[in-house]
């Protein structure tokens, strides 16, 4: 039986690892997304993910948190057991606190934004502290994610892959460019609220999918170099 201490069950354990990583955006946008679609009052142009927390069937949101910040995590880690040359501790450390902050966001529930769930006003007045907590928990998420791939960006540039790093440059400044846009329609801008979801749906998406291929760089490169079979 192969233990995690053997260097080949070691690599085994950091491709399983990378899977997470690969899966991690996939999943949860897919969960958010379906859910959005089907939640009635709910409006996805309009309303944040985490709104998705409140009400009856908020658990499938707070599930979703969970097992995301949990793939977020594994992949993190898998990144730094694989010595990824594009990922150095640096991009493992904040792709570590971005999973950190989804944990946090499936324990802190978010209050009402922008009139979800219906009848609540579009700003609440005195923040309860259980939603201060959910907001500082996104920036992590954000941030992490955002900052990891700038990071990559240099490392990946000063490797040759310019591609890479061109495409992980873009995705960190569109993340951030997307969730400032977002946080100010949140924030009641006239111009921004109603497309202020839209633009946090992109900077989800534009991030994870950079997880997602970073992960899969490394295993690609991980897979090509013989090991035990899985």
């Amino acid at each position: 039986m192969d233990s995690p201490s053997v260097p080949g069950a070691s690599k085994v354990w950091a491709r399983r690892l990378l899977r997470c990583g690969v899966a991690a955006g996939p999943m949860f946008v897919t969960v958010f997304l379906a859910e959005g679609a089907v939640r009635g009052g709910y409006r996805p142009l309009r309303h944040p993910v985490s709104s998705l927390a409140l009400g009856s069937r908020g658990w499938i949101q707070t599930a979703n948190f969970a097992m995301c910040a949990a793939s977020v995590l594994g992949g993190a880690v898998g990144l730094a057991s694989a010595g990824e040359p594009e990922a150095g501790r640096a991009t493992s450390t904040l792709i570590g606190a971005a999973g950190a902050g989804l944990i946090a966001s499936a324990l802190f529930t978010t209050d009402p934004v922008s009139g979800y769930p219906p009848g609540t006003p579009d700003a609440l007045t005195q923040p309860t502290r259980t939603g201060i907590a959910h907001n500082l928990s996104a920036l992590p998420v954000f941030l992490g994610l955002s900052g990891a791939a700038l990071v990559t960006a240099r490392r990946s540039w000063r490797a040759g892959q310019h591609s890479f790093a061109g495409y992980s440059a873009g995705t960190g400044v569109g993340a951030l460019t997307t969730l400032v846009l977002a946080g100010a329609g949140f924030g009641q801008a006239p111009r921004l609220v109603n497309l202020a979801g839209l633009f946090q749906r992109i900077s989800i998406i534009t991030a994870f999918t950079w997880l997602s291929a970073l992960s899969f760089r490394a295993l690609r490169r991980m897979s090509s170099i013989a090991a035990p079979m899985d």
